[in-house]
């Protein structure tokens, strides 16, 4: 029997920190715990073609079908524990989690955030308006953090950060690809080891 952390990544886009944690998955990286479920809430997200690429299981839950956020929850929450899944991994999951979904998992649910928490996060503060309030601001030094999630939006316990500095020219959209590239990419997959391994008591 596998003694690996069983990770569901619940996604919404393009899933490029997916592909960060499957690519990792495959070169060693992230070892203690495995992929086994790819949730999105968006039927035609490119992630869901990533994870079945990579042979993972795929299942889409719409809150519209479905007609409240909480029959939405619960269809997420039924399927994690259907595969007996010990961490739940944000990837640009578009959709706010209640307090009765995050409790059911204390330190269970990991997120990246594309900033220095506590600057520019919390409610508002996802995608580029993130960079656009670290570039309007001056900050010199922006970056991503991983942190547990709670019911605060970006309010749970830091478990890994990585500064990322700004350009002179830099757009949002430049220091979103950066902070993506340099941090969130690498800072994820360590993370996700690193609740796995313990989780695992190794």
């Amino acid at each position: 029997m596998s003694n690996k952390a069983r990770i569901a990544v619940l996604v919404s886009g393009g899933g490029t920190n997916l592909q960060a944690l499957i690519d990792a998955q495959q070169s060693g990286i992230l070892h203690s715990g495995e992929i086994k479920l790819v949730i999105s809430n968006n039927p035609s997200a490119f992630a869901l073609e990533r994870a079945a690429k990579a042979g993972i299981d795929t299942l889409v839950v719409s809150k519209k079908a479905l007609g409240s956020q909480d029959k939405f929850e619960q269809a997420i929450m039924d399927a994690l524990n259907e595969n007996g899944i010990d961490i739940i991994v944000l990837a640009g999951f578009m959709s706010i989690l209640s307090e009765r979904f995050t409790s059911a998992y204390p330190k269970r649910i990991i997120n990246v955030h594309p900033s220095l928490i506590p600057s520019f996060c919390g409610k508002g503060f996802y995608g580029l308006r993130v960079h656009e309030a670290a570039l309007e601001y001056g900050v010199k030094v922006t970056g991503a953090t991983v942190h547990f999630v709670n019911e605060v939006p970006d309010g749970g316990e830091i478990i890994l950060q990585k500064a990322v500095k700004i350009l002179k020219n830099d757009t949002p959209e430049t220091l979103q690809k950066r902070v993506m590239r340099l941090a969130e990419w690498k800072i994820l997959p360590a993370a996700v080891e690193q609740v796995s391994a313990a989780m695992k008591g190794e």
